[in-house]
């Protein structure tokens, strides 16, 4: 029989303990002996693997998974053996992780996310201390060099964006970190938060020092306790440890982190700056853009989690390197997150380019029900509805866009055949109806207007008629609109019909 393991480590994080983490743990620390120390870690992004034990014996890990609390009494006798039925082998070897290329995420599930030392033996300083060893405009432009692009879904070029912010007059430049992750079919950022929150907290270091920043900004939502408690506790750790100190020209840099009472519309920049001023989280008019005036009126940069999380690496290696990832004007790696009728809801961290295809046939496994895929939505609820057809696009910026789509935070739901389109698309324009801000009219009345005429659709009410209105009110609510909630609330609709239109003119038929 193996020798218990030196250590033994099971995922803390929220998509963990949602299905049983925390009873493994707690039945593992009742079976092993006081010489197994049990850590906690963030998770893999290996979803249906979960909860996904791992063992360290001879400093190798392997893992088992998913292992529910009644494996443990025969694992632990047996002794973790590799021929078990849970057993998976060196976890750096499984598949869908060997063959991901992970930067971003490079450091999740390999300690207790809390741990800073361990995160600094793992190399995680580098980039920052390489930032401080360079001036301000030397490292805006190594993100410049780098092509390092939004995120959060708009995809603009950070490094422009911290050159304007760092040549705006103001009393003082914030930094804002929007966490507001509201997309269906994304995690990206929690998983970062509750599975490495020092780099995160690294690269806002990293842009506060580039853009003169005295002030920084977590905005996260309200439905991500966990996270907001793993985040809060790594700044504190951050602040003890001195690591805030000396960022330029011996300036003290400091964050904060913000909850954010769920509206969707505050994933948008400016809303999410309303929100923090403590105002109605509605969309402003532009100019100025919040480089210029942004949070109580001073020069305001705001990143997604994941487009800072990038930057200590590009600071480790420099932006030629992080450019050798990825194609055309979608440079480095993208965080894509599967999930729907999946068989291996992951998240799959590659350079941009894969196809679609690729991820959810190779990293995916195809349908989870064993059902033909219909369809599949990219870049959240307003994003376009695909096809079989379009699985072989490219997944980047421009790509995606050729075809009618967008990449948005890189969330990707997968549908079977047993969907209806025509209620898909109803859908988009209900989810515009109850979370708009309301502050422009073609988007608070064209939404509603929208699933009034889709309704009809449905029902099977002068369906040619109704047809030629929606596509009326999408070109109003395309140009019209203020910002893009109400802007690309059209491209699930019209995507839906253009694809799929035997599922609105079916009740006509009958």
């Amino acid at each position: 029989m193996n020798t218990p393991p030196d250590r033994i480590f099971i995922p803390g994080d929220s998509a963990a303990i949602s299905v049983g983490a925390d009873q493994v743990a707690d039945q593992l620390a009742a079976a092993l002996p006081d010489t197994c120390r049990i850590i906690r870690n963030g998770s893999r992004g290996l979803f249906w693997l979960e909860p996904l034990v791992e063992i360290e014996r001879d400093g190798e890990r392997r893992g088992f998974g998913p292992v529910t609390p009644g494996d443990i009494a025969d694992l632990v006798a047996a002794g973790f053996p590799d021929d078990h039925r849970l057993a998976l082998g060196p976890v750096a070897a499984i598949p869908q992780l060997a063959r991901q290329q992970r930067l971003i995420f490079a450091r999740c599930g390999l300690n207790d996310p809390l741990d800073l030392d361990a995160w600094i033996a793992t190399g995680g300083r580098a980039g920052l201390d390489t930032a401080r060893a360079l001036t301000p405009d030397a490292i805006i432009e190594t993100v410049k060099t780098s092509g390092l692009r939004g995120r959060g879904g708009a995809g603009f070029p950070a490094g422009i964006k911290w050159e304007t912010a760092s040549k705006a007059k103001g009393d003082q430049t914030w930094l804002c970190c929007n966490a507001d992750e509201g997309d269906s079919g994304t995690y990206a950022d929690r998983l970062l938060m509750e599975g490495d929150p020092f780099t995160l907290i690294a690269g806002m270091c990293i842009a506060a020092r580039a853009i003169g920043a005295t002030g920084g900004l977590v905005y996260l939502r309200s439905e991500y306790p966990h996270a907001i408690r793993t985040l809060t506790a790594a700044i504190g750790i951050w602040c003890e440890a001195g690591l805030f100190a000396g960022l330029g020209d011996g300036d003290h840099f400091d964050i904060e982190v913000r909850t954010g009472a769920g509206a969707y519309i505050c994933g948008e920049e400016s809303s999410m700056l309303n929100s923090l001023e403590g105002k109605r989280g509605e969309v402003r008019a532009k100019p100025p853009i919040p480089a210029i005036s942004g949070l109580f009126g001073q020069p305001t940069i705001v990143n997604n989690v994941l487009t800072l999380a990038s930057v200590p690496w590009i600071l480790e290696h420099g932006g030629e390197a992080y450019r050798d990832f990825g194609t055309g004007r979608s440079r480095g790696t993208q965080a894509f997150q599967l999930a729907g009728d999946i068989r291996h809801g992951a998240l799959i961290e590659l350079a941009f380019g894969v196809s679609l295809r690729t991820l959810i046939e190779d990293f995916g496994g195809g349908t989870r029900s064993g059902r033909p895929l219909r369809a599949v939505q990219v870049g959240g609820p307003l994003g376009a509805y695909l096809a079989d057809a379009d699985l072989d696009v490219a997944m980047d910026y421009e790509a995606l866009a050729a075809i009618g789509g967008m990449l948005g935070h890189g969330g990707i739901v997968v549908f079977n055949d047993t969907v209806d389109m025509a209620r898909q698309a109803r859908f988009a324009m209900e989810f515009c109806t109850i979370e708009s801000c309301g502050k422009c009219t073609p988007c608070r009345v064209g939404a509603t207007r929208g699933r009034e005429m889709l309704d009809k659709i449905i029902a099977g009410e002068a369906v040619a008629d109704n047809l030629a209105l929606i596509e009326d009110l999408c070109e109003l609510m395309t140009d019209g609109s203020l910002c893009a909630m109400g802007g690309l609330t059209p491209m699930p609709v019209r995507s839906a019909i253009q694809r799929f239109p035997e599922d609105f003119t079916r009740q006509a038929a009958e």
